[in-house]
């Protein structure tokens, strides 16, 4: 496994590489993601790799990618954990906040950097990365194979969009930052529209509903188990 630093509008650092982008969304953004690459990427020239877009929580804002992977899939894979996915984990400025932009760029260049399998890319966030998770996935689900968001919420009136995206959300029902409610109130409302959505609640959880998450094996084979294709 590698660590490499990803650039997005920016030149990185020395030991990054360098990947100019001029788009966004509708909104467009600057800054850097931590690349972790899955053991075998460079042994197998010809594959495509699944993309896991993972979504920090507000304590990681900031200038430093040693930040954004404390929590997360990453610390699995450091953990031993044998995760087959290039997994990109952008970070948001001390000041601000996930924005879809923000997202899309972050997930464009790893599409232009990496080898990467268009039909399986994957989004996941934990606090406010919950959030950012929800959002996208209502405002971009044709680029999003399937998500899991964590403690986070969002507006529900526009999530019948999302109908199409099979979600598996997590929440402590002990939350004392984000009321269990701002995950159900999201799982109900794209339910009612008629979407694949799995809701797990941890009886005795509070804020941190993560790392049990994704700690969990059966949460990345889920994931895999969609692909955009499966739509058509």
């Amino acid at each position: 496994m590698r660590l490499l630093s990803l650039a997005v509008l920016l030149i990185a650092s020395a030991h990054a590489q360098t990947l100019p982008y001029n788009g966004g969304w509708t909104d467009t953004a600057s800054g850097e993601a931590a690349v972790s690459l899955p053991a075998g990427y460079d042994d197998e020239p010809d594959r495509e790799w699944p993309l896991l877009v993972f979504l920090h929580g507000a304590g990681e804002r900031g200038d430093s990618l040693a930040m954004v992977n404390v929590h997360g899939p990453v610390k699995e894979r450091e953990a031993g954990r044998d995760l087959p996915f290039v997994i990109v984990s952008p970070q948001v400025p001390a000041d601000g906040r996930w924005t879809v932009g923000r997202v899309v760029a972050a997930m464009d260049a790893a599409m232009t950097q990496y080898r990467i399998d268009a039909d399986r890319v994957y989004l996941t966030g934990l606090s406010m990365g919950g959030y950012g998770t929800w959002e996208a996935i209502e405002r971009i689900p044709d680029r999003i194979a399937a998500a899991v968001p964590i403690c986070g919420g969002g507006n529900p009136i526009g999530l019948a969009a999302a109908r199409e995206v099979p979600v598996w959300a997590f929440h402590g029902a002990m939350d004392p930052v984000v009321p269990l409610s701002a995950s159900a109130v999201m799982v109900s409302r794209l339910r009612a529209a008629g979407g694949n959505v799995r809701f797990t609640v941890y009886p005795d959880a509070g804020h941190d509903s993560w790392t049990e998450t994704y700690a969990t094996p059966e949460v990345y084979e889920w994931l895999l188990s969609h692909r955009l294709s499966d739509r058509e």
